[in-house]
C-alpha cells in the first residue's frame, strides 16, 4: 500500500474556462441520457465497430437482447464525468472525452482539494497564493446523495447497493470514501421510509463480475438477488475493459444484472453512450439536433468539441499519416494507456490500410491539444520530483431520473491530473498522472 500520488501545489487555471466546464455539465447529463433512449442511434453508429472489436461486439449483444425484449429503465442514474484540457493553440476550452461507466477517483481527488487550502491556510502568504482561490470539491456528498436518492427511488428499504469492483482493485480507498458518505450521511431508512421506523441504513456490498454469477439470481418479478440481498441499484466500478471480462461467467453476470428491475449506473446503453466512436458522431454536423433542442445548448456543447473522425475519412487518414504529432488515435477502450501518438499513429494507419480489412472501425482519430506547460512538484512514492507538467481537469456530474421526472441534474465536483508534459497518456490509477487541484486565476 503507498500513498495516492499527488501535485504538492494546486494547478493554475483561467475562473472564466473553469465556470464554462461546469456549466456544460448538466447539457451533457440531459444528452447522456437522450441519446441512450435511441437504441437505433447505437446500433447503427457502433455497427462498424462491432465487426472489427470483440469487446464492443458483446456489449451490443446485450443491448440488443434489452432491445427485443423492450426493456425499458424508467430510472436511470447516470455518474459522469468530462475530462476537458485548455488549448493553447486555439484558446478553447476543448473535451478530451466523457465518462460514462466508473467515472473514478473523485473521493480522492477531493482530498486533494483539501490538503491544499491547508497548505496555502497555513503557508500561502508566503508564496503569494490565497486558499479561497481553490475551490471547494464535494464529490463524495454529491455522489453519495444521487445513489441514495437513486435508491429511495426503488423503494425497497431493505435493499443494498451493490458496488461490481474489480478482483484486483488499486483504486479500493476512493470506493470505500464513497460507501463510507453513505453510511455516514444517510444512517437510517427513517429518512425515506417514516412509516417503518427502524435502523436499517443504506447498506453497501462489494462484489466482482464472477461473484454475481455465482452468487447472484433474478427472481420471477426481476428482482436481483446477490448473495440473498435484494439489491436496488448496481454502480460499476469495473466492467469497462475487457480485462474485467476473462471468462463467460463475467458475460453471464453482466446480462443478468442488465436483465434485473435494479437501478444500474450506468444501464447497458449509458455505457455504449461513454464509447469513443458514439463522442465522434456526436460531433458530427447536425447530430446534436436530433437529441436537443435548445440551440445555445447545442452550441455550447460543439464549442468544446475537438476535432474528431472516423478512418474512413481518406483526407483526414492522409494527413495524420503526414502529421502524426498533430492526432491521436484512440481505441473503444476506457482508462489510460490505451491511446496511439506520435510516430505510431502513422504506423498503424499505414498497416490498416495494407490490412485492407474493417479493423480500422475499431478507431477514431482526434485532434491532439497542447495544454500550456507549467512547473509542478509532483509527490510520488514518498519523494518529490519538480516537472514541467500539463493538467486535464474532469467535472463530475449526477443524474437522475424517474420516467419524466428529472430528480437530479448537477454538478457533482472535480477531478484534477497533472502529468509530466512529456507524457502522453494520462491515467493516475494506470501511473501516468498524479492527483491535482485547481487554483482559480
Amino acid at each position: 500500500m503507498v500513498h495516492a500520488p499527488f501535485s504538492l501545489l494546486p494547478a493554475q487555471f483561467p475562473e472564466s474556462y473553469w465556470k464554462q466546464a461546469y456549466e456544460l455539465t448538466p447539457i451533457f447529463n440531459e444528452l447522456v441520457d437522450r441519446v441512450s433512449l435511441d437504441g437505433q442511434f447505437l446500433q447503427e453508429s457502433l455497427s462498424r465497430t462491432k465487426t472489427a472489436d470483440d469487446f464492443t461486439c458483446r456489449l451490443l449483444d446485450i443491448h440488443s437482447k434489452m432491445l427485443k425484449i423492450n426493456k425499458k429503465e424508467d430510472i436511470r442514474l447516470g455518474l459522469n464525468r468530462s475530462d476537458y484540457m485548455l488549448d493553447e493553440q486555439t484558446k478553447s476550452l476543448l473535451q478530451v472525452e466523457l465518462n460514462t461507466i466508473s467515472s473514478a477517483s473523485g473521493c480522492v481527488g477531493s482530498l486533494v482539494s483539501e490538503l491544499h487550502r491547508n497548505i496555502l491556510s497555513h503557508y500561502g502568504k508566503l508564496i503569494g497564493l490565497d486558499s479561497t482561490r481553490v475551490p471547494s470539491n464535494s464529490v463524495s456528498s454529491q455522489y453519495g446523495e444521487a445513489l441514495a436518492k437513486a435508491w429511495s427511488e426503488y423503494n425497497h428499504p431493505r435493499a443494498v447497493i451493490m458496488f461490481v469492483v474489480q478482483a484486483e482493485e488499486r483504486n479500493m480507498y476512493d470506493q470505500h470514501l464513497l460507501s463510507a458518505a453513505l453510511r455516514e450521511r444517510y444512517p437510517f431508512s427513517v429518512c425515506y421510509f417514516p412509516q417503518l421506523y427502524n435502523t436499517h441504513g443504506i447498506t453497501t456490498i462489494r462484489k466482482t463480475l464472477t461473484e454475481v454469477d455465482q452468487e447472484g439470481v433474478l427472481l420471477p418479478d426481476g428482482t436481483l438477488c446477490v448473495d440473498g440481498q435484494h439489491v436496488a441499484v448496481v454502480y460499476f466500478r469495473a466492467g469497462y475493459t475487457p480485462v474485467d471480462y476473462p471468462s463467460e461467467s463475467e458475460w453471464r453476470a453482466r446480462l443478468l444484472m442488465e436483465q434485473s428491475s435494479a437501478i444500474k449506473c450506468p444501464s447497458i446503453s449509458y455505457h455504449l453512450v461513454g464509447t469513443k466512436k458514439i463522442q465522434q458522431e456526436l460531433a458530427k454536423p447536425n447530430v446534436l439536433e436530433r437529441f436537443l433542442e435548445n440551440k445555445d445548448d447545442i452550441a455550447k456543447l460543439r464549442e468544446c468539441f475537438a476535432g474528431l473522425w472516423c478512418l474512413d475519412d481518406s483526407d483526414i487518414v492522409k494527413k495524420a499519416i503526414q502529421r502524426p504529432e498533430l492526432f491521436v488515435m484512440k481505441p473503444q477502450r476506457e482508462g489510460g494507456g490505451n491511446n496511439i501518438y506520435g510516430d505510431t499513429v502513422r504506423e498503424t494507419l499505414q498497416k490498416l490500410q495494407k490490412a485492407g480489412s474493417q479493423e480500422d472501425a475499431a478507431y477514431i482519430l482526434m485532434q491532439k491539444l497542447f495544454p500550456k506547460i507549467s512547473a509542478a512538484i509532483l509527490m510520488r512514492d514518498g519523494s518529490f520530483r519538480k516537472e514541467n507538467a500539463i493538467t486535464e481537469i474532469g467535472i463530475f456530474g449526477a443524474y437522475l431520473r424517474n420516467k419524466d421526472k428529472i430528480i437530479l441534474n448537477n454538478q457533482g465536483g472535480y477531478l484534477i491530473r497533472t502529468k509530466i508534459s512529456s507524457s502522453d497518456e494520462g491515467g493516475v490509477v494506470a501511473g501516468f498522472a498524479v492527483f491535482d487541484s485547481i487554483y482559480l486565476t
